[in-house]
């Protein structure tokens, strides 16, 4: 299949999870310049190159091509050694005024039954959607606080094969850690009967994950108290909204790969788009 080069300005990083075939990987989403959102898959990000490491809202250049085993319409196998990082990451200065930019190009989902029922119509599996406010967050021990043998062994593999990547990149990589937790936030939406209404999404964002161990290092046995309180409170106090992405083998199950956070723009600014 034939690949081309693009431009791609990075909305998402899940947190890694092992792989069979790739040891550990991360789901990459973003936004191309013809405004269209685009999964790059399979990224092990942590065992690439340090200069390729791109960061959320870092514009990336690459070598892409259609997914062969993904039907997902926006689902793009990505060339790992075609990875260029291009600057640094996009402003929030003004209002996010750089980032909103890329931001209002996409379609906004105010229901989760409504972007549901686009993704039947059209095949949509990548979607923005804002919740009209969070509800909660539920914290729930995983079934198992490790990795299984078989999970360590699928992130191993890719180190004893250094071939592929920079030796130092692989034999400097601490085995992967496995969050003890999942993490889901309730909210609420309208339905499109204009009643209020709740859901549940499980939240896999990179940054999630990375929260949880930052605190859980700096408060131990208390992490959840700054956890909730940047979850619960600071985030919902912005312009919250997620990227939500389907699960490749169950198409109808929606995850939060990314929470996008944007201050709230200026009242005169909302005033001006009611009027476009």
């Amino acid at each position: 299949m034939a690949s081309r080069k693009t431009r791609v300005l990075i909305l998402c990083k899940t947190y890694p999870s092992p792989s069979a075939a790739h040891a550990e990987t991360s789901c990459i989403a973003g936004i191309e310049e013809n405004g269209k959102l685009v999964r790059l898959y399979p990224v092990p990000f942590r065992l690439i190159e340090q200069d390729a490491q791109f960061k959320k809202w870092q514009w990336i250049t690459a070598q892409i091509e259609k997914a062969s085993k993904d039907h997902r319409p926006e689902s793009y196998r990505i060339g790992v050694d075609t990875i260029t990082c291009e600057d640094a990451v996009l402003s929030t200065r003004n209002s996010w005024a750089a980032r909103r930019e890329w931001l209002d190009k996409l379609p906004m989902f105010l229901s989760p039954v409504e972007m549901e029922q686009a993704r039947l119509q059209s095949g949509l599996t990548l979607a923005l959607l804002r919740p009209i406010r969070i509800s909660g967050l539920d914290v729930t021990p995983t079934k198992t606080q490790d990795w299984t043998e078989d999970e360590k062994d699928k992130l191993l593999r890719q180190q004893r094969q250094a071939t592929l990547f920079a030796s130092d990149a692989s034999s400097e990589l601490v085995m992967l850690r496995k969050i003890p937790f999942d993490f889901h936030y309730r909210y609420t939406f309208t339905d499109p009967d204009g009643h209020e209404r709740e859901e549940r999404h499980k939240i896999v964002d990179w940054e999630a994950g990375a929260l949880y161990w930052n605190v859980q290092r700096t408060h131990g046995k208390h992490w959840e108290v700054p956890f909730r309180q940047k979850l619960e409170r600071k985030l919902p106090s912005r312009d919250l909204m997620f990227l939500m992405g389907t699960i490749h083998r169950f198409p109808d199950q929606w995850l939060i790969v990314s929470l996008i956070y944007p201050s709230r723009r200026p009242a005169a600014s909302v005033d001006q788009l009611n009027l476009l």
